[in-house]
């Protein structure tokens, strides 16, 4: 399998393939500084240099177990990554040069998703007291006690902070299959975007305020698996203007996290081909 690193820019409706890699890569972050991504593979992070661009590992100490749940702080300080240790995924964070994680919450497991825009709050989905139920949580990033914001309506997944840090995107199946869902930042007004066939996962609003991408998986998809023929949907934060602007071979691991450029003119993404 070889994976393609892309990035599209939002205003020329073109694609740059970044970098190809003979193995699999997933989940890009781009810095704040808008000078590298920040991927996932084979358990490990690794960071992209858009000016040569390559895999370069990132020290996560201990954690050499990662999934593609993983973020920059918005001032570009700090990553916040999902672990696997014997409890089940974990989230954990870590000076952005590198270094030894420290948990952020100990409840497992924890998939971590969203980083509000003022950098104090993050947004994840986990699974508590034995249930299958996935739910989405926020916890401050310095540690504490979690607030669940839903109670197990359907499998949630993808909590992602609006613009502004008043509502957060995700998708739920509560009403048969993933759709796109908001909800005001403590949980309130709870509401789907919008309806169609499609499975629809991974919302990620851009920083501008003006955008949301997402992914869409062909109708009665279960989970989100890799390796299918998707697409990549780009609207407005309130689900209206919805265009197919990318159709390939993905899934899980093409944008898992949010992967916005600052700005928000630009996202990467990851596409597989055999």
């Amino acid at each position: 399998m070889k994976s393609l690193l892309c990035i599209w820019d939002v205003a020329r409706a073109e694609e740059q393939v970044l970098l190809v890699a003979e193995t699999r890569i997933e989940a890009p972050n781009w810095d704040p500084d808008g000078s590298n991504l920040l991927i996932n593979g084979g358990g490990r992070l690794m960071r992209v240099p858009l000016d040569n661009p390559r895999l370069i590992p990132v020290n996560t100490g201990f954690a050499v177990r990662c999934n593609n749940d993983h973020g920059i702080s918005p001032d570009g300080a700090t990553i916040v990554l999902s672990h696997h240790t014997e409890r089940g995924s974990e989230i954990f964070r870590m000076p952005a040069s590198g270094g030894t994680p420290a948990p952020v919450t100990h409840h497992a497991p924890s998939w971590y998703h969203g980083w509000s825009p003022d950098g104090t709050t993050l947004t994840y989905v986990g699974a508590r007291d034995g249930s299958r139920v996935v739910d989405v949580f926020t916890i401050p990033v310095s540690g504490g006690t979690e607030t669940r914001l839903t109670r197990g309506e359907g499998h949630c997944d993808g909590p992602d902070f609006s613009a502004d840090g008043k509502s957060i995107y995700y998708n739920c199946d509560r009403a048969g299959h993933a759709q796109i869902w908001v909800m005001d930042a403590d949980g309130a007004n709870q509401r789907m975007l919008f309806a169609d066939d499609l499975v629809n996962w991974f919302p990620h609003p851009s920083p501008c305020g003006r955008h949301l991408v997402y992914l869409a998986y062909p109708p009665a998809t279960l989970g989100h698996p890799a390796n299918l023929p998707v697409a990549l949907v780009l609207c407005k934060p309130d689900g209206t203007d919805r265009r197919r602007i990318l159709e390939f071979n993905g899934g899980q691991g093409t944008i898992n996290v949010t992967s916005w450029r600052a700005d928000g003119g630009a996202f990467a993404y990851v596409r597989y081909e055999s």
